[in-house]
C-alpha cells in the first residue's frame, strides 16, 4: 500500500494496464497526471505527447488508438469541451480510447476548483450526431485506480470511449492505494494484435481495412448508426452500476456520485444520530445510468435529494428514475465551493418540518 495523490495514482494505473500512449495538454487540476506520463511512460517502452492544443491531442489519440494502441487522453473542463469533435469521430468509427476528465468549474474558463457541471456534456455528449460516452464516476482514488483497469477493456470490448468523470478534489488529494499488476509487454503486445479491425498495414496480404466516418448515402449512414445503436444497448444491458445503502427504510434518500457522495454520507451519519434514516444512491457509471436503483426506494421515503456541485444536472436521471413516485429535491454549490454536510443537514431538516 502507497500513499499517491490522485493525478499520479491515475497515470501509474494507466500505464499498469498497458497504456503505451498519452496524448494531452497542461491544464490544472490535471497537470500532474501529464508530468508524470512524461517521466514514466518511455520507461515503459510507451510515447508520450504534449500536443499544442486539446484540438491536436484528440487528434493525435485517434491516430494511436486506430493503430491498435492502447491510448489514455486526459484534460479538465474547457479542454474536454475542446475535444468534443474529436469524441464524436472517435465514437462514428468505433475506436477505444480511455479519457479522463478531472473536472473544475466553469463554464467557459471558470475557475480551477471542483465542479461537477460537466455531467450533461459527459452523458449526453457534446459532440454531433447519435452517440455515447460510457461514462465511470468514482469516488475514491482506490475506486477510480480500479476503474482505470476495467475502462481499457470496456473501451476494447464496446470499441467506443469511456471516460473517467473525476472531480479536481479527487485529483489533488493523497490516499493509500494499491495498484494492480503491471501488464506485461507480451500482453500489451497481444492486445495490439488481438484489434484485427485497427489499421496496422496490410503487407503482402492483400487486405486492405478501413475505419470510416463518412457515408454519403443516408440509408448506409442510417445503417451504420443502428449498428452501434445495437452496442449501446448491450451497455446499458451489461454495465449499469452503483452503490446503494439504507433503502429498505429510508425515510430521506440521497443521490450523489464522486467526492460529494463522501459528503454526503457524513451528513447522513450526523441525520441517522438524530433520529432520521437515510439512504444513498452512488452511481458508478453516469452513463448508462441506473435508474433502476430507485425502483429499491421503498414506500418509507419521503423524499430524494440530489447533491451536486452544479445548479442540478444529474437531477434530470434522478427524476426519470423515481418516476414521479417522490419529491426531488436539490441541494448544490458551484463555482469551486463543496457543499457543506452541516448544510445538507440543516435543509433535509428544513424539508421534514415542512413536509
Amino acid at each position: 500500500m502507497r500513499l499517491m495523490k490522485g493525478n499520479e495514482a491515475f497515470a501509474e494505473a494507466a500505464i499498469a494496464s498497458g497504456c503505451r500512449y498519452y496524448f494531452g495538454y497542461p491544464i490544472t487540476p490535471q497537470n500532474e497526471i501529464t508530468e508524470y506520463m512524461s517521466r514514466e511512460l518511455p520507461k515503459s517502452g510507451g510515447s508520450f505527447v504534449q500536443a499544442e492544443s486539446e484540438l491536436a491531442a484528440i487528434s493525435m489519440a485517434y491516430g494511436a488508438a486506430a493503430s491498435g494502441g492502447r491510448v489514455l487522453v486526459t484534460s479538465s473542463s474547457p479542454g474536454i469541451a475542446l475535444m468534443q469533435e474529436g469524441i464524436s469521430f472517435l465514437c462514428s468509427t468505433n475506436i477505444p480510447v480511455v479519457l479522463i476528465n478531472i473536472s473544475r468549474g466553469g463554464p467557459g474558463v471558470g475557475g480551477i476548483q471542483p465542479g461537477q457541471a460537466d455531467y450533461l456534456q459527459a452523458t449526453r455528449g457534446g459532440g454531433n450526431g447519435d452517440y455515447k460516452v460510457i461514462v465511470f464516476a468514482p469516488a475514491s482514488i482506490q475506486e477510480s485506480i480500479d476503474v482505470i483497469g476495467k475502462a481499457f477493456d470496456i473501451a476494447e470490448k464496446y470499441r467506443n470511449p469511456v471516460m473517467l468523470l473525476v472531480d479536481g478534489m479527487l485529483g489533488q488529494m493523497m490516499e493509500p492505494v494499491i495498484m494492480p499488476e503491471a501488464t506485461s509487454e507480451d500482453d500489451v503486445n497481444k492486445i495490439r494484435e488481438s484489434k484485427t479491425w485497427a489499421l496496422k498495414g496490410h503487407g503482402n496480404s492483400g487486405e486492405k481495412i478501413r475505419l470510416r466516418s463518412l457515408y454519403l448515402k443516408p440509408d448506409e449512414l442510417e445503417a451504420s448508426i443502428e449498428k452501434r445503436g445495437e452496442k449501446y444497448d448491450a451497455a446499458e444491458r451489461e454495465l449499469v452500476s452503483w452503490e446503494e445503502s439504507g433503502l429498505n427504510d429510508a425515510e430521506i434518500v440521497f443521490a450523489a456520485f464522486g467526492s460529494t457522495s463522501r459528503i454526503v454520507k457524513e451528513a447522513m451519519n450526523k441525520l441517522g444520530s438524530e433520529g432520521v434514516k437515510c439512504g444513498l444512491i452512488r452511481p458508478i457509471t453516469l452513463w448508462p445510468f441506473p435508474y433502476r436503483a430507485f425502483d429499491g426506494i421503498t414506500g418509507n421515503a419521503r423524499a430524494v435529494f440530489s447533491v451536486e456541485l452544479s445548479r442540478g444536472q444529474m437531477i434530470q436521471d434522478v427524476l426519470i428514475g423515481t418516476k414521479g413516485r417522490l419529491p426531488v429535491e436539490l441541494i448544490y454549490r458551484t463555482g469551486g465551493s463543496f457543499v457543506d454536510p452541516e448544510d445538507i443537514v440543516m435543509k433535509v431538516k428544513e424539508f421534514l418540518k415542512n413536509n
